[in-house]
């Protein structure tokens, strides 16, 4: 039987999902299926969307195509009034099996999108592995109880709920035992982990124990965090565990306090350096990513600065950026807005900035030695091959010579390029 095409735009948490929906579409028999796994962050994720459900219809005419994500289930009846979809499934429809046996009996109606807000637990996924990747995404929490001026995600993902601890070491251990060397832990707002549990587990907590009971993992990531919400056992894990990359992406969205008081976040500029100072100061090779907004709605010219100069004060050196997106229904789409090319403007000056400071922490890594994931191999290049991967920085990488996928691979960075880090092996065996 063929298995079912996954479309995944977004986050980490949707490319999770995407795989708990392929297993069930594929238990119920829909091998001829399209799932369109959309997201809403912008109003662009949307028309990417859109777009590549035309596409798959064009190209799949007799297929059926099933539209679920944040996207689907904020404005359900835009994606059904589409000719190109079929069905349109809750972002709580999704993850349940029974979904996709009614889609394969028939049973489901064309669309089925529940009222979100209305749960209050996450269930625990179990997934066998991640399409062959060394590295996947494990999902620890769902939703989000804060409402930050600018998003439309809560919802499209209800209240904050976290998933218990002995569920997440039963999947990290299935997981582990699979090959997957590399866990990522992901949410929603990851940080806000634990907090609807029972005794009121922190991430760090939680990090700690999953990495006590499984032993066989060899790398733990964090994906996303809000700085203001980092708890102290995670800041203790990342000065004493080496099993815990040294790379963390803050949500920081902006580095102006009155621009961080409109989007109605916690944190205060201040906040952030002193989060990056004090975690730097613990484990000095660390590295961090961040979020950041251009164009918010009011932004002086003053404010963009404060945001260009947080890339410096943080030392930040991954960036995600985008132009403000005004999301209907939130109060940040009320606001005074920026004209748009002003907007896309100043997203590419951080941009540029952060490009900067990439190639920096890349030149100054030469000669240091890393420990390289190989995630693809067998790359032919200039008459030879090479395998790609990331280091423990979450650096891209790519090794001169080959090495198996899911091997960690002792190397040294002997230069890079626009794509990341050069790397030669240290050893012949993988470590």
């Amino acid at each position: 039987m063929t298995e079912p095409r996954v479309l995944t735009f977004g986050c980490r948490l949707n490319a999770f999902e995407s795989e708990v929906m392929r297993g069930h579409a594929q238990a119920a028999g829909l091998g001829n299926a399209i799932l369109v796994n959309s997201c809403a962050v912008t109003a662009e994720a949307e028309r990417q969307a859109r777009q590549a459900i035309r596409k798959a219809r064009r190209e799949n005419p007799e297929a059926r195509i099933v539209v679920t994500g944040c996207a689907a289930q904020i404005d359900p009846a835009r994606f059904a009034a589409m000719p190109e979809v079929d069905h349109v499934m809750g972002n709580g429809e999704k993850l349940e099996a029974r979904s996709w046996q009614a889609l394969a009996t028939g049973e489901a109606p064309r669309t089925a999108v529940a009222d979100i807000m209305a749960l209050r637990e996450s269930a625990a996924h179990l997934i066998a592995g991640f399409s062959g990747r060394a590295r996947v995404f494990l999902e620890v929490q769902q939703g989000c109880d804060h409402r930050c001026t600018f998003c439309i995600i809560p919802y499209g993902r209800g209240p904050s709920r976290s998933l218990p601890v002995g569920d997440i070491v039963n999947q990290a251990r299935t997981l582990t035992e699979s090959g997957v060397a590399e866990l990522v832990l992901t949410g929603v707002d990851l940080t806000a982990y634990g907090q609807d549990l029972p005794g009121t587990p922190s991430l760090g907590q939680m990090a700690r124990r999953l990495l006590k009971l499984v032993p066989g993992l060899k790398r733990l990531r964090i994906s996303s965090v809000d700085p203001i919400e980092v708890d102290e056992d995670l800041v203790t894990l990342v000065a004493d565990e080496p099993r815990l990359m040294p790379h963390l992406h803050l949500s920081l969205q902006h580095g102006d306090d009155l621009i961080l008081k409109r989007m109605k976040r916690r944190h205060s500029r201040a906040d952030a350096v002193a989060l990056t100072a004090r975690l730097r100061a613990l484990r000095p090779d660390i590295v961090f990513g961040a979020d950041l907004i251009a164009g918010f709605p009011t932004e002086s010219e003053a404010a963009h600065q404060a945001n260009l100069s947080l890339i410096d004060d943080c030392g930040l050196t991954f960036l995600h950026v985008f132009p403000y997106s005004a999301r209907k229904g939130t109060p940040a789409a009320r606001m005074p807005l920026l004209p748009m090319a002003l907007r896309r403007e100043r997203a590419a000056a951080i941009r540029a900035k952060g490009e900067i400071a990439k190639a920096a922490w890349f030149a100054g890594a030469a000669g240091r030695s890393t420990a390289l994931l190989v995630e693809k191999s067998g790359v032919e290049e200039n008459g030879g091959q090479s395998a790609l991967g990331h280091t423990e920085h979450f650096a891209p990488a790519r090794l001169v010579g080959d090495a198996a996928p899911g091997s960690i691979v002792m190397a040294r960075v002997t230069g890079h390029d626009s794509e990341g880090l050069i790397l030669e092996a240290l050893a012949q065996q993988a470590a």
